[in-house]
């Protein structure tokens, strides 16, 4: 399968993907990322926006495969993940999540 084609694979499987919610320390965990700085500029505008009480766009997520070592992948929403870390690790955070098409 082509790259252009596993992207739009993913893409189409993220549209009809229903909405679930995941601790932001386990996100971190599964895509195996480290916690941005809290003074990042794009962590920063998200934790001013939860301190305003608006609420964030969902997170788009590629599932990884444990058995082949592959982690989970943030397609969209890292810094999402850690502003909303940082407010609380236990933070339930919307996302969306797609199979990577073998």
């Amino acid at each position: 399968m082509e790259s252009a084609d596993v992207v739009a694979a993913i893409v189409a499987s993220l549209k009809v993907a229903p909405i679930q919610h995941r601790k932001a320390k386990d996100i971190l965990r599964a895509a195996r990322l480290v916690l941005l700085p809290e003074d990042n500029a794009h962590v920063a505008s998200d934790l001013k926006k939860i301190k305003e009480g608006k609420k964030l766009s969902p997170i788009l997520m590629v599932r990884g495969d444990l058995a082949r070592g592959i982690p989970a992948m943030v397609a969209d929403g890292y810094h999402r993940v850690c502003a909303s870390y940082y407010t609380d690790e236990n933070t339930d955070i919307p996302l969306k999540l797609a199979d990577a098409p073998r």
